[in-house]
């Protein structure tokens, strides 16, 4: 007899009325409760229990998730009425809403933060003049970059070479559609969310060959190359490495993954350890978190820029608001990976013990994603750049080889063990 099955008859001997057709279902390694009303119910009269690893209380019915924003703002403003276009103009809002936050954050990480952070690494000041708090260089820098003369090189691809600043913040924005953000902040939740936002991240390379070669440049065309050498040697490990996760939850839904990390993993008296894959899998965690160093660019992988060898690389070439554009999409896309960080291995937008459950989930998604910039950053001013044939190695020879071996030992914990 199956699992629905022998749910089912437990359910009808035991009076269960209240199930509406849910029935408990199981899952590779994990044992998932679900109610009419939400509630998880006890079988047997035994709670759902986390397995060493793994802890879910998924519903059966689906994910137990937020309302997306869309929705959300198409009740607020009475557009439910309008069918499909309501649904646009409410989509269009919310995509405008996460767009403008994720640009105000940006705005004050690359001007501001980045001096600031760099500064206390190498004992300096940085920016203190302008403002409270040195602030008003965010709109100084503004003014001062989009007021430059744009350069064209001579023999440049034009077409290529106005669209490759476009695509960089582009391929980064539409990445956030995917990401649970907490507090009902999320565009839209496909059951193949994970694998959107790595696809969407991974436009940023086109947009970097692109560059690279429409700017006629010879250091530019190195920048360019490098670029989708490093890509391709870091971002199968980095997908590799996710997809250990994928194993854990058995789903691509962003929303069910971050489900899955809510509940505890370890209870001692007054301390919880939540089930976050950092913790389940801290060697997942550290390969995700260099191969996600790599595919940004920061240190010790910025190679398709190295300042020292080849002036600017990609974007030598660039100036005034196409040199906006290029560094605009660099921030957006380390906020990205602080995303994918969050969602994947720190429990999306849930505190780190229940206790600080008061706290709006979207100010401790905003909190995770800083901490990551903040490690970012540490390595910039920390960690020496490494050569060219030494990154290429460290991903074929040593990253991939490792997610793989990662992968199979999950696969095996979670169909052997657990």
């Amino acid at each position: 007899m199956s699992g629905v099955d022998l749910a089912s008859v437990l359910l009808q001997q035991n009076g269960s009325g209240n199930a509406t057709g849910n029935a408990t279902n199981a899952t590779a390694g994990n044992a998932t409760n679900a109610t009419a009303g939400n509630a998880t119910n006890a079988t047997a009269g035994n709670a759902t229990n986390a397995t060493a690893g793994n802890a879910t209380n998924a519903t059966a019915a689906g994910p137990t998730s937020e309302t997306p924003l869309p929705d959300l703002i198409s009740g607020l403003l009475g557009l439910d009425g309008f069918g499909i276009w309501g649904d646009a103009v409410a989509a269009l809002l919310g995509a405008f809403l996460i767009a403008n936050v994720m640009l105000t954050m940006t705005a004050v990480a690359g001007p501001w933060a980045k001096r600031k952070i760099t500064a206390a690494f190498t004992d300096r000041i940085a920016v203190n003049r302008i403002g409270p708090f040195g602030l008003l260089i965010i709109v100084a820098d503004a003014v001062r970059l989009l007021s430059k003369e744009l350069i064209v090189p001579e023999g440049a691809d034009r077409p290529a070479w106005d669209l490759a600043p476009i695509i960089l913040p582009f391929s980064a924005l539409l990445g956030f559609a995917v990401i649970p953000m907490g507090s009902g902040i999320q565009l839209a939740d496909p059951e193949t969310g994970l694998v959107f936002a790595f696809a969407a991240a991974s436009i940023a390379s086109l947009g970097l060959v692109m560059a690279g070669y429409a700017s006629n440049n010879k250091y530019s065309m190195l920048g360019g190359l490098r670029s989708i050498a490093q890509n391709l040697a870091y971002e199968i490990p980095l997908v590799v490495t996710a997809a250990s996760v994928v194993i854990f939850t058995g789903t691509l839904r962003m929303s069910e993954i971050v489900a899955v990390q809510s509940q505890p993993l370890i209870e001692a008296g007054a301390l919880t350890i939540p089930s976050w894959f950092a913790f389940v899998n801290p060697f997942a965690f550290v390969l995700f978190l260099v191969a996600n160093m790599a595919e940004i660019g920061r240190n010790p992988f910025d190679i398709p820029e190295a300042p020292t060898e080849i002036v600017a690389g990609y974007q030598t070439e660039y100036s005034s608001v196409y040199f906006v554009l290029f560094y605009l999409g660099e921030f957006i896309h380390i906020f990205l990976g602080g995303a994918l960080m969050a969602v994947l291995f720190l429990g999306g937008a849930a505190p780190p013990v229940p206790a600080l459950g008061f706290i709006p989930g979207f100010v401790w998604f905003v909190i995770k994603i800083w901490a990551f910039f903040l490690f970012t950053q540490w390595c910039r001013s920390a960690v020496p750049r490494v050569r060219i044939d030494q990154l290429i190695e460290i991903g074929w020879k040593g990253m991939l080889e490792l997610a793989f071996a990662n992968l199979v030992l999950t696969a095996i914990i979670v169909g052997v063990i657990i």
